[in-house]
């Protein structure tokens, strides 16, 4: 299924049609329809100009506590496997 945004509409809006792409896929990741990896698809926009058109926006990489506890787990991994390097990797 497709979406025809008429040259009509995108007038009354000031927009180019990139622009209401990213203005959708902005807002579809804030209201958390779309994951960031979506949205920037989505808007045919790589990671950074997303997080920048985010910013434009106010619009906030989404980080909960549970992102957070999976970070610290492999960061401590991360750390155990540096202490201890594996006899393997003598060979």
């Amino acid at each position: 299924m497709g979406i025809q945004i008429t040259e009509e509409v995108l007038k009354q809006v000031r927009m180019t049609p990139d622009e209401f792409l990213i203005e959708i896929a902005v807002h579809l990741y804030n209201i958390g329809k779309m994951s960031m990896g979506q949205a920037r698809n989505f808007a045919g926009i790589d990671q950074l100009r997303f997080q920048k058109e985010m910013a434009k926006r106010d619009v906030y990489i989404k980080y909960t506590i549970e992102d957070l506890d999976q970070d610290l787990d492999t960061l401590k991994e991360l750390e155990k496997l540096k202490n201890n390097p594996s006899d393997d990797s003598s060979k």
